[in-house]
């Protein structure tokens, strides 16, 4: 596992006395991350020297999985982490993994995709309307791929598609698409942890960079992942991107900085100074229009961050996205690292995740919508990210009208327009949410056995 080390000889010229203010407690940092694009702050964050200015000497190490990543940040081995947002809300509620995990800067919005196998599109193709030049409309639903999951079981065939991780965004957005769809995903109970109770389509976890390996040997049909590994499937030929989340939940919070509550306690203005650090790099990563793009596709595209072709990260990651090959549009906003207060740390995307793991047997019973807000500021820290923000703005490194200083935390409710399923999302009131949804546990349901009851 290749690591990025700073010489602190060569550094200490570096670092600006101005900047580096806080009195850090500790200064010398290892983070984790998955070989992803939008672990893209982190690495700018070092590559430009933002950690440095901060007078902190960071090593990032690439992680073989989310569990690993997730274990290493548990037990000491890394500082902090780059993680799917549902992980600090898992552990912290002891699902899996059991530890306090806080979060006080979100890292994007958007950047993920469902890619379908070349065969199982060519399926679904005469299912979907088409625009006016013979190409697909888009967004795509999953009545689309209705009829040929219907297929494949009236031949005994279990369709199986892969997801990241229990807790990811990536597995609740493609039981999103799916339910939107009327597919059922399954839901999961306390003696069965598959999440396959039930299911029409069979989802299991595959590790982001192994996603594209696993479609073409025919193990999955489909997957959701973040980028680079929905266009790695476009220009090897092997799969289509049905739908980015930005369609399917126009700026839908995605992955989180994570680190342990202990750490944030002993090492409280260490954090503040990664935060800065952090903050810093996604200005950077959206500024004057996503300018500094290209430029941050080749630090991406180095073997040590993701080390996937520059070609297949700037697909998405400059403002365009290919679904079949040829097929290329505009998506400006697919990553998004700054602008729409994406960094803000908000307490209703908390809510969201911790609805998704309600609605599928997750959290196994009936919550109060208390709960939900306890938790979610238990986990998410927008006191810490202001703090950090308002350093900035101080230093000149930061615009005052770029922060929601004024925020209680809850976002406005996303529209029905903005989300696949017309169903309006408001974060202060989750268990009237989870009623309004078709698919999925509501109210004092649970899962016994592998039925419903309530």
């Amino acid at each position: 596992m290749k690591k990025l080390l700073l010489s602190l000889a060569a550094s200490t010229a570096i670092v600006s006395p101005a900047l580096a203010e806080l009195e850090l407690e500790k200064d010398e940092l290892t983070f984790g991350f998955i070989k992803l694009t939008d672990m893209a702050p982190l690495a700018v964050a070092y590559e430009n020297g933002y950690f440095l200015d901060e007078g902190l000497f960071v090593t990032l190490e690439a992680q073989a999985n989310w569990k690993v990543l997730l274990d290493g940040v548990i037990d000491g081995q890394l500082d902090g982490a780059h993680m799917v947002a549902g992980q600090p809300l898992a552990a912290t509620i002891g699902y899996g993994t059991e530890a306090h995990i806080i979060t006080p800067f979100s890292m994007d919005l958007n950047g993920n995709g469902i890619t379908v196998s070349n065969e199982i599109w060519e399926e679904m193709k005469p299912n979907i309307p088409k625009m006016d030049d013979g190409r697909p409309q888009h967004p795509i639903s999953a009545e689309a791929l209705a009829p040929v999951v219907e297929k494949y079981k009236s031949e005994g065939k279990p369709f199986n598609m892969g997801m990241v991780f229990p807790v990811s965004t990536h597995n609740y957005e493609l039981r999103y698409w799916l339910a939107a769809g009327g597919l059922h995903p399954g839901y999961y109970s306390p003696e069965n942890v598959t999440g396959q109770i039930g299911a029409d389509v069979f989802l299991s976890v595959t590790p982001p960079p192994q996603m594209p390996a696993t479609l073409e040997a025919g193990t999955i049909y489909g997957y959701c992942v973040g980028e680079p590994w929905n266009q790695q499937a476009v220009f090897k030929g092997i799969g289509v991107p049905v739908i980015t989340d930005y369609e399917l939940w126009k700026n839908n919070p995605e992955k989180v900085f994570g680190i342990t509550a202990e750490f944030a306690e002993e090492y409280p203005n260490t954090t503040l100074a990664v935060t800065k650090a952090l903050i810093r790099a996604a200005i950077w990563l959206d500024e004057n229009d996503n300018a500094n793009r290209p430029e941050a596709v080749e630090i991406l595209s180095r073997p040590e961050y993701v080390g996937a072709d520059y070609d297949v990260i700037a697909n998405s990651m400059t403002g365009t996205f290919e679904y079949e090959k040829g097929d290329k549009r505009e998506v400006p906003d697919f990553n998004v690292f700054f602008r729409y207060n994406a960094t803000y740390p908000f307490y209703s995307d908390a809510v969201w995740y911790l609805t998704q793991m309600r609605r599928w047997g997750q959290i196994a019973d009936a919550k109060p919508d208390s709960w939900y807000d306890e938790v979610a500021k238990s986990v998410y820290k927008p006191e810490i990210y202001l703090e950090a923000a308002r350093l900035l703005v101080d230093e000149g490194l930061a615009n005052e009208a770029d922060f929601p200083w004024e925020s209680d935390g809850y976002k406005a409710p996303t529209p029905a327009e903005d989300i696949i399923d017309g169903i309006a999302y408001d974060g202060r009131t989750p268990n009237a949410y989870l009623e309004s949804l078709s698919i999925g546990l509501k109210g004092d349901q649970k899962i016994v056995g592998s039925d419903v009851q309530g």
